[in-house]
């Protein structure tokens, strides 16, 4: 156990000393889960047998600190030694009638009662606190649906009927396929079969709560199984209708894989970011409405980039994503096809950097998207890896000497131009600004004060 570890540990030691034996105090749903995975498991949730009036009574007579944070549904946090723990009273939930939240809730049941409302058995199960430090605490977990089975078979299986699981929350179909991709595994036939019959519950729930969700499963492990269970559900037609278009789209010599298999390909290379699995996932969404035909039988996607973008920004506006993540993820995408070549000179690679630092991008950043989007192509990965590692070294060497990539970067600004001008401000500035731009873009060395005053007079006088 490490420090941090210990120090949890000895300020949990604290609540339940506070909170005396019958309070029943145990660690519920994804800790526990994690625990048994030998994951790293993130905060934990306490449930106990006291009534939330109880726990903060004999939390406050021990000296620690109460905050009343969700009374409404029982919940209190306990403060010990500066770490907060929320504590649950042992729970049932009345009806649920909008499909996410349940009219009533019902404190002071059993904790086999409080388990059996939870989504997944995964989730549904408890392990008392006085055992957190003992060598084998696996033992004493509290299992009542078979959740340690579940771990070992690689399932996720709703608690009960999953048809009355999913009736409850529309959210729970989406965490499944969720769960699927974090922890790479498989949705039970029963529990998946359920999904689609419960589309309807999924279409309350609002698009902030799903794109959380859509986004942590495109940065699971494995990714491509949890689309493919979006797929074949139905909740990617559901949330996301514009990617169905790419399953079945077939590509061009370019490509071994069609639109939908490439995708996947490149969403499970491109590094487990937001921006980078998102832009991976709708990088090539334009290509099935750009798909065209030639005489010769030859596929092509002209334009396909623009009209990704438009997809894109039309789907994040639906999601009500922020802009700033948006802007990102429409950089990957728009320059996801611009591929430098050994035949390129330094002031087209200059040029490209401009547009990098134009969309905020890192050169970096949009070096991994590359990659990743190579090598879903599915041939020639040795070759690409070394033509890419050659285009990265190339790249950064240019970026390290500091080229002036914008118009603040130029040895004369806007007033010194003005001055140099004899005459009033206007849009003639920032004409003149590009031309001067473009000059040392072409020739760094031309980005001193004497060779742009030069070449400003002579844009002046023409």
């Amino acid at each position: 156990m490490n420090k941090a570890q210990d120090s949890i540990q000895q300020a949990l030691t604290r609540v339940s000393e506070a909170l005396s034996p019958e309070a029943g105090l145990v660690v519920v749903g994804g800790w526990v889960r994690d625990h048994l995975l030998g994951r790293d498991a993130g905060d934990m949730d306490l449930a106990t047998a006291l009534m939330p009036a109880d726990v903060m009574r004999r939390a406050k007579a021990a000296g620690l600190k109460i905050v009343p944070t969700g009374l409404q549904h029982g919940t209190v946090t306990v403060i010990a030694n500066g770490h907060g723990f929320e504590i649950t009273t042992f729970r049932g939930d009345g009806d649920y009638l909008d499909g996410r939240h349940p009219e009533a809730v019902l404190l002071g049941v059993s904790l086999r009662e409080d388990l059996a409302r939870r989504d997944f058995t995964v989730n549904a199960m408890a392990l008392p606190v006085e055992y957190l430090s003992s060598p084998l605490p696996n033992e004493k977990i509290v299992d009542p649906f078979g959740g340690k089975s579940d771990l070992d078979r690689h399932l996720i299986r709703a608690v009960g009927d999953p048809l009355k699981r999913f009736a409850e929350d529309g959210l729970r179909s989406v965490r499944a396929c969720r769960f699927a991709s974090q922890l790479g595994f498989e949705i039970e036939p029963e529990t998946l079969s359920a999904i689609s019959m419960r589309l309807d519950v999924s279409a309350k729930v609002s698009v902030e709560r799903v794109f959380v969700e859509l986004t942590k499963l495109l940065c699971g492990r494995a990714p491509k199984t949890g689309l493919q269970l979006l797929a074949e559900s139905g909740l990617l037609d559901l949330w996301t209708p514009e990617l169905r278009p790419m399953i079945g789209c077939t590509q061009n010599r370019h490509h071994l894989f069609p639109v939908w298999e490439h995708t996947l390909a490149t969403v499970g290379f491109a590094v487990a970011e937001p921006a980078l699995r998102w832009a991976a996932l709708l990088h090539d969404v334009g290509k099935p409405p750009a798909r065209s035909v030639d005489a010769a039988g030859g596929v092509h996607f002209y334009g396909h980039e623009a009209i990704s973008l438009e997809i894109t920004q039309a789907l994040f506006t639906r999601l009500k994503v922020g802009r700033v993540f948006t802007r990102a993820v429409l950089a990957l995408v728009r320059h996801h096809g611009t591929h430098p070549t050994d035949e390129w000179s330094d002031s087209a690679c200059r040029r490209f950097l401009r547009k990098l630092s134009e969309d905020s991008l890192p050169l970096e950043q949009w070096g991994l998207f590359r990659m990743a989007d190579q090598f879903a192509k599915g041939f020639g990965e040795a070759e690409k890896k070394l033509e890419h590692q050659r285009v990265m070294e190339r790249l950064r060497r240019l970026a390290e000497a500091k080229p002036p990539l914008n118009p603040s970067a130029l040895a004369l600004d806007g007033r010194a131009l003005i001055k140099l001008a004899g005459k009033h401000g206007g849009p003639w500035v920032g004409e003149l600004q590009k031309h001067l731009l473009e000059a040392v873009i072409e020739d760094p060395d031309l980005n001193t004060v004497t060779d742009l005053q030069r070449l400003a007079q002579e844009w002046l006088n023409t």
